[in-house]
């Protein structure tokens, strides 16, 4: 039981979530990912048919020069290094299809509370130094070092896709400026993070697990708060 509870909550934690059940498409309440262009799909080698930003590790699609790239670039750095605080809802859907809901908090740098909403019993909590999955009915938890999780990402103190050598692409069209992210795991293969924003404000608006098997899971966040400051406590792990 504990095996299974920790791969429902394996992705909303950005963490290996291994193999999945089945795929299906994203349901109507989660908004979809744009198309990927062609130019999206290639690799670090692309030749010049994909526009490159300017910055090492970073290929960009879908904008209409290298300055509009670069601008996509240092807004969405702006908008996460603009707030060291985020209350909000979220919506998880799994790769089976399964919806679960709750509320998270945030407190940069390096800590994240995700609160599932009953009949889950589970609970995700990042102190700064590592990831809890927990089970409150069976009071019990898997302790994971957060810098062995792309979530790391996500709650960085100075957020620089400019810098960031796992950042893939980035890319935007009239609806969504998207980030993709990818991390190597030994022996298991590789996972993609795609973060997306609302292409006008920037505002985050959900991101997407890829697994090495091509399953998906997305998480979609609503009614954002930034002015209030969470408890500290709320992120205690206790060893």
């Amino acid at each position: 039981m504990r095996s299974m509870l920790r791969l429902c909550a394996a992705a909303l934690l950005l963490l290996p979530a291994g193999l999945a059940v089945a795929q299906v498409p994203p349901p109507p309440f989660v908004p979809v990912p744009p198309k990927k262009p062609a130019s999206m799909m290639r690799t670090a080698q692309a030749g010049p048919a994909a526009a490159a930003s300017g910055e090492p590790g970073i290929q960009v699609a879908a904008v209409a020069n290298q300055r509009a790239a670069t601008e996509t670039v240092q807004r969405i750095n702006d908008y996460f290094n603009s707030f060291k605080t985020m209350i909000g809802d979220f919506v998880q859907v799994d790769p089976d299809g399964t919806r679960q809901q709750g509320q998270f908090y945030i407190l940069k740098p390096g800590r994240v509370l995700f609160e599932y909403e009953a009949p889950s019993r589970i609970e995700l909590v990042a102190d700064g130094r590592s990831v809890a999955v927990r089970d409150k009915k069976l009071k019990t938890q898997d302790i994971t070092p957060l810098s062995a999780t792309p979530l790391r990402f996500l709650l960085s103190e100075n957020f620089n896709l400019a810098r960031n050598a796992n950042v893939t692409g980035v890319y935007q069209d009239d609806i969504f400026a998207t980030v993709v992210i990818e991390e190597k795991q030994p022996m298991v293969g590789t996972y993609r993070l795609m973060i997306m924003f609302d292409a006008k404000t920037m505002q985050l608006k959900q991101w997407t697990v890829t697994d090495p098997q091509g399953y998906d899971t997305t998480v979609a966040v609503s009614n954002l708060d930034t002015a209030q400051r969470p408890d500290p406590m709320l992120f205690v792990i206790n060893r």
